[in-house]
């Protein structure tokens, strides 16, 4: 995706149509600019789930998403300016920032967003329990 043209690129609209992103803010992740910075960097570090799906797109710096694979060991996702990502519900993941300690990132949501974090173990959850059986038959 063009990050430049994020507010009126006709592939992002196409992506958000087909799936149901009907909700979107933007947040800066960087000290001048996001309140509470340090409680917020430590908190977006531990791991947890989500019970919908999360979708990141980078508009501009870079970070990293760690994500657990099928054998629970962490996998890391670089993600930078232009790059979008959606993090299936119930997968244990974190995100932190690189040497730029600098991330604009728009988030996507299906309808109204909830931004509750599960801190792991949260393998109680029916969207852990779906994403597990996935991995499973995809394995």
């Amino acid at each position: 995706l063009d990050a430049d043209k994020y507010e009126n690129d006709p592939e992002l609209e196409k992506i958000r149509k087909e799936r149901n992103y009907s909700w979107m803010d933007i947040i800066t992740i960087c000290k001048d600019k996001l309140p509470n910075y340090e409680e917020k960097i430590k908190m977006f570090y531990e791991e947890h789930l989500h019970l919908d799906e999360e979708i990141r797109y980078i508009l501009d710096g870079s970070g990293y998403f760690d994500v657990r694979d099928a054998e629970d060991r962490w996998v890391r996702i670089s993600m930078a300016k232009g790059d979008m990502i959606t993090l299936p519900a119930g997968i244990y993941h974190r995100f932190t920032l690189d040497q730029q300690n600098y991330v604009k990132a728009m988030r996507l949501f299906v309808g109204e967003p909830v931004w509750t974090a599960h801190n792991r173990p949260a393998d109680h959850f029916d969207a852990r329990r779906q994403y597990v059986e996935f991995l499973a038959q995809s394995a």
